[in-house]
């Protein structure tokens, strides 16, 4: 079905991908000028610096390869225009009219959300290229740690070091987002859980169901002595320290409010905890509280067959996202060669708005197939729910940077293909797919 929905989409440049949905949600406005805060006077050589750092092949090589605006254009442009602010509302911009697609209900709930790391290797060595993680590669690099909704939405990324804990930034992007999405539950990997997160997700109205690494190992704690429960009494570590909570539940609770009024970053208080030693009383009674909340998580995680399969949908959709975002970051190899902070944020945030945008359009026009497709023929509400918005393979990255200006027909879509044939299987129709239009222009031989 993904196939045959795919095969229906308009091949289309990203250059044009990009104004079309610049045209559905204004999002080139977000990028207002440093001191003016006016728009950009030519929102193509906006998106022109945008793709250089999307694609991550800089200005320089931009500028070569369209004729709109030249090495100066596009630097005074970029440096006026883009920073970090303007992505924060221009991703949020895009996020929510991705939530309010009626087709990216059939995804998932907009109240569930996952993050993950993605590893990029960086160029060269220096004091700001990180350090290294043999998990990943033997050479330096980052990660960029990306927060992505049930609906295919990736509202929130931020650069991390290789060898940074994901678990200190997992509560960042749910309380400090700026997109119009309500998250209840958080899903991550072995990498983020944290007992210091069970507690403070807890405090904060989250709930945290993580896919805890080597479960068979991990120990329960209770309130009363193990042998008061002789099922579970094997299981069972120690006793929680209730009399510790109480003692330092006024300062639990200021730390709290510290996060929620930004006083503090989220990260920063993680980090602190996380450095302070075993006997400090606050990080304890944190310990203690989140040792109860993965006790209740882990029973319901025993008990509840649906919470491990979501929680294994989630995760399977931030991975699926890292595919996009690497054949989208494809040029200089890959690589991050920026040496500042600034910088080496801005092509994550350029890369996320880019795959965000790619998202978008492809959810819009998959419901268009998807309709197209049932004039001919039924098309299971079940198969629907599988179907990710994440193929690129209908999308030129590498070819010509032809800019032009955006068209002003609000109503005006691209036409979608003829459905393939259902008898065809899944290769000959991802062939045809492929090779679409060589066979149109195909001429006998002799």
């Amino acid at each position: 079905m993904a196939a045959r929905l795919y095969a229906m989409l308009p091949r289309i440049r990203v250059t044009d991908l990009l104004a079309e949905v610049a045209r559905w949600t204004q999002f080139p406005d977000c990028f207002t000028h440093l001191r003016t805060g006016e728009a950009a006077a030519d929102s193509r050589i906006l998106m022109a610096g945008l793709l250089a750092e999307g694609l991550n092949l800089g200005l320089t090589r931009v500028a070569e390869a369209c004729s709109i605006a030249s090495l100066g254009q596009l630097a005074w442009t970029s440096d006026w225009h883009i920073r970090e602010e303007t992505y924060a509302s221009a991703l949020r911009c895009l996020v929510n009219q991705q939530e309010r697609e009626p087709f990216a209900a059939t995804f998932g709930s907009s109240s569930v959300s996952s993050s993950d790391g993605q590893f990029f290797q960086a160029a060269g060595f220096g004091r700001d290229a990180g350090r290294r993680n043999a998990h990943y590669s033997m050479q330096s690099g980052f990660k960029v740690y990306t927060h992505l909704s049930g609906r295919y939405a990736p509202y929130f990324t931020k650069l991390i070091a290789a060898t940074a804990s994901e678990a200190l930034h997992v509560l960042d992007a749910l309380v400090y987002h700026l997109a119009d999405v309500a998250i209840r539950r958080h899903h991550t990997d072995g990498g983020g859980d944290s007992e210091h997160v069970f507690a403070l997700c807890s405090l904060l109205g989250f709930l945290f169901a993580p896919r805890i690494p080597d479960l068979k190992h991990r120990r329960l704690y209770s309130f009363g002595k193990p042998s008061d429960y002789p099922t579970l009494e094997p299981l069972i570590a120690r006793r929680i320290n209730v009399a510790l909570i109480r003692a330092h539940w006024s300062d639990i609770l200021r730390i709290i409010a510290s996060i929620c009024s930004g006083t503090v970053a989220l990260s920063m208080i993680m980090r602190q905890l996380a450095s302070y030693p075993r006997q400090n009383g606050v990080a304890a009674a944190l310990r203690e509280l989140g040792r109860l909340e993965r006790t209740l998580f882990m029973l319901d995680w025993i008990e509840d067959p649906e919470l491990r399969r979501e929680t294994g949908q989630e995760l399977n959709k931030g991975e699926s996202r890292n595919s996009p975002a690497r054949a989208v970051f494809i040029h200089r190899l890959g690589d991050i060669r920026d040496r500042t902070y600034e910088n080496q944020q801005h092509r994550a945030s350029g890369l996320n708005l880019l795959v965000t945008a790619i998202i978008l359009w492809n959810t819009r026009y998959l419901e268009r197939a998807v309709a197209t497709l049932r004039r001919t023929e039924n098309v299971p509400d079940h198969l629907l729910a599988h179907i990710s918005p994440l193929g690129w393979e209908h999308i030129n990255l590498t070819g010509g940077l032809r800019l032009g200006r955006p068209e002003r027909r609000v109503g005006k879509l691209r036409r979608i293909e003829a459905p393939p044939h259902p008898a065809r299987g899944i290769q000959e129709s991802r062939m045809m797919f492929m090779f679409r239009p060589a066979m149109r222009t195909r001429r006998p031989v002799g």
